[in-house]
């Protein structure tokens, strides 16, 4: 049954990033330089807690904080994206400290225990959001919080100044139209409206307070080369590899014709993003208002 919370008029499915999780890791910019300690000043972090990051993909967030906690636990559906999490740990020596659970945000299993923060890496918005806001809540510890990250949208894009040419985007977007059609993909269904926003009220009727906004700072100008930029492109849910089927090759072969028109010596530059951190603090004694209900209830 389709919930309040969820992307309107889209359903998920286990193809959403089917094919996706090897271009992941090499495609998807990272997290804004500092963001562990300014979470971790934020959250006065000891490394003493526990981690839930949900929707953690190739473990890219899990494994840049699990340097504040005790234990990471990443949750991701994509059997492919947690066996690249499991094979980063194993390189960065965290393989001791770091669990991962195939399962969706929606259906965890019993036993996982109580955490200190959640995370949602721009994932929140795949999961059934009222249900999964009201899970976190009740699996926190007191004092805990739950974290939204994502890139900081209010943020000025400027592509003066740089040392190569930026990446052709809006060429790429339209050579993804020409392949997959008009209205963005995502897994078999259709997004033509975009994900969802209003978090706020969503997190305030599970009974968190907040939100507390953290801007990380980013600007560094990155080199990113035309292996890079394919990479970025087939990491993402409305470009995943299965969605071109049997024109997979073809789709790689006119991406790349395409960018090296944009340019030659195959290198583009890139400012990094600066990173927002949205937190909200789990209160156990808080009003939850459930969706569609009258009056608030006490828990």
């Amino acid at each position: 049954m389709w919930r309040a919370g969820a992307v309107d008029g889209w359903e998920w499915d286990e193809t959403l990033f089917a094919g996706a999780a090897e271009h992941y890791a090499r495609g998807r910019l990272p997290y804004a330089p500092g963001l562990a300690q300014a979470l971790a000043r934020a959250l006065q972090l000891d490394g003493a807690g526990r981690l839930l990051d949900l929707g953690c993909g190739p473990g890219t967030l899990a494994l840049g904080l699990a340097g504040l906690f005790g234990e990471v636990v990443g949750v991701d559906p994509d059997a492919g994206m947690l066996a690249e999490a499991a094979r980063a740990a194993e390189r960065a020596g965290l393989a001791g400290r770091a669990r991962w659970v195939n399962a969706r945000a929606e259906q965890l299993p019993s036993g996982l225990g109580t955490f200190t923060v959640a995370t949602f890496g721009n994932s929140f918005h795949w999961m059934d959001r009222e249900q999964v806001a009201a899970t976190v809540h009740d699996l926190l510890r007191p004092g805990g919080a739950a974290v939204h990250l994502a890139d900081w949208k209010a943020e000025p894009r400027t592509t003066s100044g740089l040392p190569h040419p930026p990446l052709p985007h809006d060429a790429v977007d339209a050579l993804v139209r020409a392949y997959l059609g008009p209205v963005r993909r995502a897994g078999r269904g259709l997004l033509p409206h975009g994900t969802p926003g209003g978090e706020s009220e969503i997190f305030a009727r599970a009974g968190f307070a907040g939100p507390e906004r953290l801007i990380v700072p980013g600007g560094a100008v990155l080199e990113r080369t035309e292996d890079d930029a394919v990479a970025a492109v087939l990491s993402l849910s409305s470009s995943a590899p299965h969605l071109f089927g049997p024109r997979l090759t073809a789709f790689v072969a006119d991406l790349r014709r395409l960018l090296r028109e944009a340019s030659p010596s195959g290198l583009f530059a890139v400012r990094l993003p600066s990173t927002e951190a949205v937190i909200w603090r789990a209160d156990r004694f808080g009003v939850r208002r459930g969706p569609g209900r009258g009056r608030p209830s006490r828990r």
